[in-house]
């Protein structure tokens, strides 16, 4: 029999908690269901719970790989969990004691221990990372010191926190691929929104000059700002293939919800709130189809939500192709 992870129904109140390590608020979880309602993995822990609560005897269990959570959903034992299997990181200090790239955290601690205004920062790439550290060297004319690699195995240090995104500034490009995810910034906008003669924008960032990138007007009506970030959503997923792994990134909370939480009881009440009829539900809908035709294709998609008109460039750049979509 295989080793189930099993709580009582009432007791799901709180996220499963991992034994084996400490994990990177910034790593993307998994949700496995392996007994519930609706069996299978999920990118929430709400719609996980939601699928756990008040079953019987409700087997689930959150892991950091897909193909982990996949393979306990389906009854089968993911191989253990090693700290060779997690992916890697490069932690570059621009301005510290010893300037340069490190593989593990405790060490780039180290080269900045005790310095004042240490500029540091967290990459998924060596390339980045170096970018970072020389994008500083060559503003302040300094060539002292060569990249370095700290090549030592071990764990990270948990006692101080790792180095937050916004600690400092690079002057690198928006990517817009993360591990072999394509990464999307998508938003709506609604001039006069809620009033007559409103006009309706959707935006869709890729990157720079990114011959993908879209700004058009919504089409339809009415011409709202929930439709058109929802629409900009429908239109960043029709433009990738499908087996493509995806990250969209929106400043929209209800679009987030609507097509990943909310829509489970409104397909249940046959789209009907106590309030009346849902709205958007065409929109929300085909966004559900083609998630699911992703889906079935090996796609995987994963919602961000990112504070609007703040500093995060992405999210800016897709504001502004929906403004200028709703001046079309």
């Amino acid at each position: 029999m295989p080793t189930t992870h099993k709580k009582a129904a009432p007791a799901a109140a709180a996220e499963p908690a991992s034994k084996k390590r400490k994990v990177d608020a910034t790593e993307q979880k998994y949700y496995a269901v392996r007994a519930g309602f609706k069996p299978g993995v999920y990118t929430t822990w709400a719609i996980c719970q939601q699928q756990i609560t008040g079953f019987k005897g409700a087997q689930f269990k959150s892991f950091l790989r897909y193909e982990d959570a996949s393979a306990f959903a389906a009854g089968r034992d993911p191989p253990p969990t090693t700290a060779d299997s997690r992916p890697p990181r490069f932690y570059g200090v621009a301005v510290g004691r010893k300037p340069g790239v490190y593989t593990e955290w405790s060490q780039a601690q180290e080269a900045i221990k005790g310095w004042k205004g240490p500029k540091f920062k967290k990459f998924d790439t060596r390339t980045e990372a170096e970018a970072f550290v020389r994008s500083y060297s060559a503003a302040a004319g300094a060539t002292k010191h060569a990249l370095s690699d700290a090549d030592a195995d071990g764990e990270e240090v948990d006692a101080t926190a790792e180095p937050p995104a916004k600690k400092a500034k690079t002057t690198t490009k928006l990517a817009n691929t993360r591990n072999g995810v394509v990464v999307v910034y998508t938003d709506g906008s609604s001039l006069g929104n809620g009033r007559a003669g409103a006009t309706a924008g959707v935006g869709v960032y890729f990157g720079a000059s990114d011959p993908r990138n879209i700004s058009e007007r919504l089409v339809g009506e009415p011409q709202t700002n929930q439709r058109a970030e929802l629409t900009a959503i429908l239109r960043a997923l029709e433009t990738i293939d499908l087996g493509q792994d995806l990250e969209i990134r929106t400043d929209s909370k209800y679009s987030i919800q609507c097509v990943t939480e909310w829509y489970i009881n409104w397909e249940k009440n046959g789209w009907k709130t106590r309030t009346g009829p849902v709205k958007n539900q065409d929109l929300v809908q085909l966004v559900r189809d083609k998630l699911e035709e992703r889906e079935a294709k090996g796609g995987r998609t994963q919602f961000i939500w990112v504070k609007g008109h703040d500093t995060d460039q992405g999210n800016i750049a897709a504001d502004r192709l929906a403004v200028e979509g709703a001046s079309k």
